[in-house]
């Protein structure tokens, strides 16, 4: 059934309009209850997430939360990024595209609700197993208060921040990176709060 808080997103006037209406109808033609999370049309099965709906500039997707535990017999399952570990997107250039595919993306959301029902869980990488860059390394050691406040973070929040600090290739661009979140990190927050 539509909700009617998701409808401004299916609404507002984008080159995606079509091919979103078409996505929403086929994840409502699976049975799944359709909500509105991180600004976006989410589609949960017994309050779990299989897909998101969501547009970019040179496409729009289904986001499948536990892509990775699928069979990808067609070869459609995008990672995002190489840090993403659970979900999976999948990419569309047009109406056209998802209107030919109809049959095969009905296969995988009911493969995704079938992950859910067996409880399957994604193997998360362990935060222990992120590198730690020596910048920050040398600020931990030497600052007490941060190793304990960073410590006390979720382990999404020290993630965050850990791959924050790794992506940039100069040793000046991290320094002044940790240097930047030192505040944040005393404070008890993570990258984005």
């Amino acid at each position: 059934m539509m909700n009617p808080k998701v409808d401004f997103y299916f609404n507002k006037a984008s080159k995606w309009q079509e091919s979103l209406n078409l996505l929403r109808s086929l994840a409502l033609d699976c049975e799944l209850t359709e909500e509105l999370k991180w600004g976006h049309p989410c589609y949960t099965y017994n309050g779990n997430n299989i897909v998101l709906i969501h547009d970019f500039k040179e496409y729009c997707a289904f986001l499948v939360f536990k892509g990775v535990l699928l069979k990808d017999h067609d070869h459609i399952l995008i990672q995002q990024t190489e840090h993403v570990q659970s979900a999976r997107q999948i990419r569309f250039l047009s109406a056209l595209q998802i209107a030919e595919m109809k049959a095969i993306l009905k296969a995988y959301i009911l493969q995704a609700i079938e992950v859910e029902k067996a409880g399957l869980k994604v193997e998360l990488k362990k935060t222990t197993e992120y590198s730690v860059t020596a910048e920050f390394q040398s600020k931990l050691d030497h600052i007490p208060d941060l190793k304990a406040a960073f410590k006390a973070l979720t382990p999404g929040r020290q993630r965050a921040y850990l791959l924050h600090f790794s992506a940039p290739k100069q040793a000046k661009t991290r320094e002044a990176r940790v240097e930047k979140c030192i505040p944040q990190i005393l404070s008890g927050k993570g990258l984005n709060d």
